[in-house]
């Protein structure tokens, strides 16, 4: 029974953030819904201090807005600030896309294909957890391969108030981002051209704060 050990308290402050961030970027908790740390504990199965916790992360990245002794509820999905968030990340990736592209190797490369595949497969079937899975991939491969943790956390800690709006505009009928971009992005990785893979690394994040042009 050695390798049964007790479950740490940040583990389980994780893991109730993980859970409520992914339910309220999946829109499961709308945008105004009001949320209380005993409901959401009893759901996860967990005490109310780590839920407490998660709460107090949330509110700091501005997916849960609170007011003491009043509410915790789901802030609005909100144009200024997707476009300043895509603005953030967007600079982020073009920083560890310069680094990254000298250091790929062949595997890496072609982990960035085959996750471009999955991300085309999936937006033509309206799968947008699997494209937005799929995107986070392949975009991930060149922040680990930069080996900078500032710019990776920033990156984790501002892409949800993207992928809210993203959410929503694929139901809408969008396609996400390009197939096509990412195709572009990867052939100039797969040639060393790191230019060329900073230039459509920026394209990409202009396409998106393109999209937060909603109010």
């Amino acid at each position: 029974m050695e390798a049964i050990r007790p479950v740490s308290r940040t583990l389980l402050r994780d893991r109730a953030y993980e859970a409520i961030r992914d339910a309220i970027v999946a829109g499961e908790i709308e945008p105004g819904a009001v949320v209380r740390d005993a409901d959401l504990a009893e759901r996860l199965g967990l005490s109310r201090a780590p839920v407490r916790e998660a709460f107090s992360r949330l509110v700091d990245e501005g997916l849960l807005e609170s007011k003491p002794q009043s509410y915790t509820r789901v802030t609005p999905v909100v144009a200024a600030d997707v476009r300043d968030a895509a603005a953030v990340v967007g600079a982020m990736h073009e920083l560890v896309t310069r680094v990254a592209v000298p250091r790929l190797m062949a595997a890496d490369v072609e982990i960035m294909r085959a996750a471009n595949e999955r991300f085309a497969a999936a937006v033509t079937t309206g799968e947008v957890d699997l494209a937005l899975r799929a995107d986070d991939e392949l975009h991930d491969v060149l922040v680990r391969v930069s080996g900078n943790r500032a710019a990776a956390a920033t990156v984790a800690r501002y892409t949800p108030l993207i992928r809210r709006l993203e959410r929503r505009r694929f139901g809408e009928g969008g396609t996400c981002r390009s197939a096509g971009l990412h195709e572009r992005l990867i052939e100039a990785c797969a040639a060393g051209e790191v230019d060329a893979a900073v230039r459509v690394t920026a394209e990409i994040w202009r396409t998106l704060a393109d999209l937060a042009d909603f109010d």
